[in-house]
């Protein structure tokens, strides 16, 4: 994925990515959702921090566009790609890099319901994807940038990868919580 991505196609693999989270985490047992490991965030947590990764997100493409300008300014570099971002936000978390203060979900148990953060996980990703549709276009999305906790400003592109691959990320971290390698079980 070293050259430009194109709008549909993220799109596309945005909706995937938040499938893949939905389809995998349906079938973990509550027990296992709610199971916090040892100073780390259980799934339901990680799914609740995505909710407000991507309701965030969302506000960053509902702005009107001259708002964008005047209080985060313009890009003064091309998007990066796909991989160099993600390169550069793995850097950031191998530096200690973590989740800003409103980006920390409230503690999950049992006492919710499983299936209602899911839903609530589906319906902030449906929308993030709903506002992208019908306000931006593709050459636009290099055009503004957006200020992220932790990697700077970045574009409208680039933040659409942040969101796909941030997804992922956290769907590998549930998976290791679910399947520990060999002298972990």
């Amino acid at each position: 994925m070293s050259t430009t991505i194109h709008l549909e196609e993220l799109l596309t693999r945005l909706n995937q990515a938040g499938r893949d989270m939905l389809l995998f985490c349906r079938n973990i047992s509550p027990s296992v959702f709610f199971q916090s490991p040892e100073g780390k965030w259980n799934a339901a947590e990680q799914i609740k921090h995505l909710i407000i990764s991507a309701n965030s997100t969302r506000t960053a493409y509902k702005l009107p566009k001259f708002t964008l300008h005047l209080y985060v300014g313009k890009p003064n570099r091309p998007s990066r790609s796909y991989e160099s971002l993600k390169e550069k936000y793995y850097q950031k978390l191998d530096a200690g890099g973590r989740a800003s203060k409103r980006f920390v979900p409230s503690p999950a148990t049992q006492a919710e319901d499983q299936f209602v953060i899911l839903n609530k996980f589906e319906k902030a990703m449906l929308r993030l994807q709903d506002t992208i549709r019908r306000k931006w276009n593709d050459s636009q999305l290099d055009q503004y940038i957006a200020p992220h906790p932790l990697l700077g400003k970045i574009t409208h592109r680039e933040l659409i990868y942040f969101t796909i691959f941030h997804t992922e990320h956290h769907q590998q971290s549930i998976l290791k919580m679910v399947q520990p390698g060999p002298g972990l079980a």
